[in-house]
């Protein structure tokens, strides 16, 4: 994924700096002319360029004054999943992203990337992985390479890949040497705030931690997984329902070899002849509405079946998104073993 500030210019750079930086985006060649404060100011594409000199304009003159004033943008405070969606089948192509004072904080490249969801991610990372021992000894099982990569960072990578840019990860065991991998790994345009976890707190107590979100709705993943999940789908899942909270579930089916009697007390009712039944196994990611965080006890141990039961009981809208796509829980070493051999054919 580019590095967004290969899109920015000052408004002082000459057209010759201009055209040099352009012509090193190729594909993505667009540029947001930024004052010194980093505000936007406006853009500058080759045909800008063009149009620029056959008016007299030479090499050196300022890029401020080839500017287009006013180039969409997307607002990083107050942006919808519809607004991108609309943007995207609009043709458009590279938007920056706008903080409240108008500067530039990431770019949006829809030739490179997925979607832009105005989503926190919540990276469960703390567990010990005792299934995994020896390999987690030394090493946290999120750190585990799969192929090329980390387990998170699959992970991680496919959630930017669908333009989330806020991450919580949580930590614990070995939690330094995750801290460490993302320091060296410099995401830019990400912002990732560590979740200390002094003792166990299950699969979501680490949320009553956090202390700012940046949107209204927050995903959280186990960072054990391998999957190829379309998260735009199931945010727009999400809120087509209008639900508090969704569950990626990975359908299961059982096959009954015989003819399953139904019964009302001591009388059959009904029967069905070698029937097949589905079931759904919880997936490990989940979407939930900020403000239903507030009733994870804090600093306590809390899992997210916990909050699942809570909603049910208080009446609140639980909803389901099967999994149609690649997916595996890296828990046993069977488990890693097949990741070692998925991984060289699925994209992730």
């Amino acid at each position: 994924m580019r590095d967004y500030k290969e899109h920015l210019i000052g408004a002082n750079a000459t057209l010759r700096d201009a055209l040099a930086q352009l012509n090193l985006l190729a594909l993505d060649a667009i540029l947001f002319v930024i004052d010194d404060h980093s505000r936007l100011l406006g853009s500058l594409t080759d045909g800008d360029v063009r149009r620029g000199l056959l008016k007299g304009k030479n090499v050196d003159d300022k890029v401020i004054d080839y500017v287009q004033p006013s180039p969409r943008s997307v607002s990083k405070a107050n942006y919808s999943l519809i607004e991108i969606v609309t943007l995207r089948e609009k043709n458009f192509k590279v938007l920056p992203v706008l903080d409240a004072e108008r500067r530039v904080v990431n770019v949006i490249n829809f030739r490179t990337q997925k979607s832009y969801l105005p989503v926190d991610a919540l990276v469960m990372a703390g567990g010990r992985g005792s299934r995994l021992r020896p390999l987690t000894d030394t090493i946290p099982k999120p750190l585990l390479q799969v192929g090329e990569k980390a387990i998170i960072d699959h992970n991680v990578d496919r959630l930017r890949s669908f333009g989330i840019d806020d991450f919580h990860i949580s930590v614990r065991y070995l939690g330094e040497q995750i801290e460490e991998h993302y320091h060296n790994k410099r995401l830019t345009g990400a912002n990732i705030n560590f979740v200390w976890e002094k003792d166990p707190l299950g699969t979501l107590g680490a949320a009553s931690l956090i202390k700012e979100f940046h949107h209204d709705y927050i995903l959280v993943t186990n960072s054990d997984l391998l999957t190829t999940l379309d998260y735009e789908d199931f945010f727009l899942h999400f809120l087509e329902a209008e639900a508090d909270m969704a569950v990626a579930s990975i359908p299961y089916q059982v096959d009954v070899p015989y003819a399953v009697l139904e019964m009302h007390k001591d009388r059959v009712v009904s029967f069905k002849e070698k029937p097949t039944y589905t079931y759904h196994s919880n997936g490990g990611i989940y979407i939930v509405r900020k403000e239903l965080l507030e009733k994870i006890p804090r600093n306590k141990f809390y899992n997210t079946t916990d909050l699942m039961e809570k909603l049910i009981n208080d009446g609140n809208k639980l909803i389901t998104y099967p999994i149609r796509q690649y997916w595996l829980d890296i828990g046993k070493p069977e488990d890693f073993t097949k990741a070692q051999e998925d991984i060289k054919h699925i994209d992730i």
